[in-house]
C-alpha cells in the first residue's frame, strides 16, 4: 500500500450507540490532512482505532501498510503524536519529561532532545517544571516528545484547542514548518480556519459518518453556480440581476455582487450588462469558504444519525 494511513469501513459501537459508522480515510505521503468535525462527531474514537488503542467493532486500518491489530507496536514505527492531549509529570522539568520519553525509544533518541526543544521554542524553559507551563507550552512539549521519534507521520488531535489567538497562530506556524520539512500530518480539529489554512486534503465527519473526503480546494469549488460580479455600477447591475431569469440568491456585498445561475444565464446577464453600458470588472466563480461548505454538507439530517444541533461546530474568527 502506498498510502501512509488507510482506514476502510471502521465501525465502533458502544451498546446501541454507533460512535463511528463505516469511516474510510486515505492519507498520502506529504499530506497535511485535516480531520474536521464537531466535538463528539467521532474524530477521537476514529484516531484511537487508527493507532490500535481501541479495537474496532468492524473494519480495518493501516499505517504504512501495517494493521495495528495484527502487527502491534510494529505498526507504529515512524508514527508519533498525541490523541486528546499530551500527558507529562507536572513535578518534573520539560527536559526530564523528554528524557523519559527518549528512554522508552532507546537508541540515540536522547541526542534529539535539544533539537526538539529548539523546534518548539522551549529551550529557555526546558529546566522549568511542567506544572508551571501554560497550556500552549504543554501542547508544544507534546510535539517535542513526538519529534524525538523522528516521525514520518505526525498525528495531532486538537492541538490548538484552548489556546489564545497568539498561541493558535504559533501552533499553526509550527505545524506548517514541520509539514514543510517533509512530515505527513494528520490533524484532527473542529476549528475550521485552522484546517483551511494548513491542510491540502480534508475529511469531514458528522455523527460518526464521513460526509466528504478529498482535496480542500475541490470542496470549496464544489459550490457550482456561485459567482462574484464586480462592475462599474454595481447598483444598476444589481437591478438588472434581480430582473434576469435564471439568476438567484443575489447578495450585495462590500466587494461586489454575489449570485447564482447556470452558465447560460450568467452569459446572458453579461451581455445585458454590456448593452446597458455597464463595464464588467470581474465575473468569476466564487469559491465557498470551508465553513460555508461544511454547513452545506451537514445542515440536513444524516440518516440514522443524531441531530447535529447539539454539537454545533465551533466558529473561530
Amino acid at each position: 500500500m502506498s498510502a501512509v494511513v488507510e482506514a476502510r469501513g471502521l465501525v465502533k459501537t458502544y451498546g446501541e450507540i454507533k460512535a463511528v459508522d463505516h469511516v474510510d480515510l486515505t492519507v498520502e505521503a506529504g499530506d497535511v490532512y485535516g480531520y474536521l468535525g464537531p466535538n463528539g462527531a467521532g474524530k477521537t474514537t476514529s484516531l484511537r482505532m487508527l493507532l490500535g488503542l481501541i479495537r474496532p467493532t468492524s473494519g480495518q486500518s493501516r499505517l504504512f501498510g501495517r494493521d495495528p491489530m495484527v502487527d502491534g507496536v510494529r505498526a507504529l514505527e515512524g508514527v508519533a503524536g498525541f490523541v486528546e492531549a499530551p500527558r507529562f509529570y507536572p513535578y518534573l522539568s520539560g527536559r526530564k519529561n523528554l528524557e523519559l520519553v527518549a528512554a522508552l525509544d532507546g537508541g540515540d533518541a536522547r541526542t534529539r532532545i535539544d533539537a526538539a526543544l529548539d523546534t518548539v521554542d522551549l529551550t529557555s524553559r526546558a529546566k522549568d517544571r511542567v506544572g508551571g507551563y501554560s497550556h500552549g507550552m504543554r501542547q508544544r512539549l507534546g510535539i517535542a516528545g513526538a519529534l524525538i521519534r523522528q516521525p514520518r507521520l505526525l498525528l495531532l488531535d486538537e492541538p490548538a484547542t484552548g489556546l489564545d489567538p497568539a498561541g493558535m497562530r504559533d501552533m499553526r506556524a509550527l505545524i506548517r514548518s514541520l509539514a514543510d520539512g517533509g512530515i505527513t500530518v494528520l490533524l484532527s480539529s473542529h476549528l475550521m480556519n485552522e484546517v483551511e489554512e494548513l491542510c491540502n486534503r480534508v475529511a469531514i465527519i458528522r455523527s460518526g459518518r464521513i460526509v466528504y473526503e478529498g482535496r480542500l480546494d475541490e470542496l470549496r469549488a464544489s459550490a457550482a453556480g456561485s459567482y462574484l460580479l464586480r462592475t462599474s455600477d454595481d447598483a444598476r447591475a444589481a437591478e438588472i440581476c434581480a430582473s434576469r431569469p435564471g439568476i438567484s440568491d443575489l447578495v450585495v456585498a462590500p466587494d461586489g455582487l454575489r449570485l447564482r445561475g447556470d452558465e447560460e444565464a450568467v452569459e446572458a446577464l453579461s451581455l445585458e450588462l454590456a448593452g446597458a453600458g455597464i463595464a464588467l470588472r470581474a465575473l468569476v466563480p466564487d469559491a465557498a469558504s470551508l465553513e460555508e461548505r461544511f454547513f452545506a454538507l451537514t445542515e440536513d439530517p444524516v440518516e440514522g444519525a443524531q441531530p447535529a444541533g447539539e454539537r454545533e461546530l465551533e466558529r473561530v474568527a
